[in-house]
């Protein structure tokens, strides 16, 4: 027996402030005002040079001294506004110093700023970072690694010259983050104190929200591409022996059945929907005449389905308690949209056990909330305990 209803149409803790900023092609993803350290104890040399030592880098028993001096680091004079409010107001003969850092998208790569406020003119014993430099994508665990430093000081102990109370800019490399990714860890960096340090980007940037929607496009979806196993010959809905058949379909953690979540992209749009499996072989049927709505009355048709049939009835190959993704492509929406309604028309009867072609009606679906969704869709393998 199948009990399956188908809707067919056969017709951190260191004061971290999460902002997403853009100027001169520059996206802020994130910014802290950082740990706060003591200061090195300062002393003059011959030259009447004030000169510290580092107290620590945490690599002093693994890499000798370099003799590496860096020198005319770029610094930074904008750090007196809300950002860093922790820094501006510390007071200059306090023991401790917050140590800033900000992370940005430009030129095509993610860049770690780790701002350094010079304690004395000369800084000795210092660290940066090296292969352990990474940034891990906390959803799908990809983790970003560390390409480069500037100034040059990768996998190096180190001395600066600069200008006492000035504060350096060092920058640290990475590839671009996807622009999916708003969940991650900073790892390598222990000066600054990221060794795992969880932070959480908003990917929406300022200056650029129309009501409430952030003016960026998603990436196409991608989804773990079922197998077909039969291939339909000679169609007919009212003989199921003429449909396809598939197996291995894009599984899901289970959700509520119906759940949805949507991609935008400048060629169309995907709507993911949850999929319950009641029985190890159960027919579907999507698209067809399904359609997405907006205020205004504009209709915006289903172009496709993603890897089955578009409006035509198919089997798929599974477990119950399985859940899967079946994706429907539509005509692209617009970006300054924030509702959607999602409408399946009645469809024609077909000879199946329970079959059921009803229409149904989802009205102003938030659109935010359904990108929001697009986490619940990551690839679930099925995990079995017999």
């Amino acid at each position: 027996m199948i009990k399956r209803i188908i809707t067919l149409s056969l017709t951190a803790i260191a004061c971290l402030t999460m902002q997403a900023q853009t100027k001169n092609d520059v996206v802020t993803l994130a910014k802290s005002s950082g740990y706060w350290v003591a200061k090195p104890s300062v002393a003059i040399d011959k030259k009447k040079k004030s000169v510290a030592r580092w107290n620590r880098t945490e690599k002093d028993d693994w890499f000798e001294p370099s003799g590496l001096m860096v020198e005319n680091v770029p610094t930074v004079d904008n750090l007196n506004d809300d950002l860093f409010a922790d820094f501006v107001n510390a007071s200059k003969d306090a023991p401790y110093t917050p140590m800033p850092w900000k992370l940005t998208e430009e030129n095509g790569e993610t860049v770690l700023h780790c701002y350094f406020p010079m304690p004395a003119d000369i800084v000795d014993n210092f660290w940066l970072t090296d292969e352990e430099g990474c940034i891990l994508d906390n959803e799908t665990g990809i983790s970003y690694r560390a390409r480069r430093t500037a100034p040059d000081c990768y996998y190096k102990r180190f001395g600066i010259k600069g200008k006492k109370g000035t504060v350096l800019d060092f920058k640290i490399f990475f590839p671009k983050l996807p622009e999916t990714t708003t969940d991650i860890a900073i790892y390598g960096v222990p000066n600054w104190q990221l060794r795992g340090m969880n932070v959480k980007l908003n990917r929406q940037p300022s200056g650029q929200v129309f009501y409430g929607v952030a003016n960026y496009y998603d990436q196409v979806p991608e989804f773990h591409h079922p197998t077909l196993v039969t291939e339909a010959k000679n169609f007919d809905k009212d003989n199921f022996f003429t449909w396809s058949e598939y197996k291995d379909a894009h599984l899901i953690k289970p959700i509520p059945e119906g759940t949805m979540a949507m991609w935008l992209t400048p060629e169309a749009t995907y709507v993911a929907i949850s999929t319950e499996m009641n029985w190890r072989r159960e027919y579907f049927g999507r698209g067809g005449n399904t359609i997405l709505i907006d205020k205004s009355g504009h209709q915006y048709k289903c172009k496709d389905v993603m890897d089955y049939p578009n409006d035509k009835l198919f089997w798929v190959q599974g477990y119950s308690g399985d859940y899967f993704a079946i994706v429907l492509i539509f005509e692209p929406l617009p970006l300054n949209l924030e509702t959607i309604t999602y409408i399946v028309p009645e469809g024609e009867p077909f000879k199946a056990n329970f079959a059921n072609w009803s229409g149904e009606v989802k009205s102003d679906l938030s659109i935010k909330e359904l990108r929001d969704n697009q986490k619940l869709f990551k690839y679930f393998p099925r995990k079995m305990v017999e």
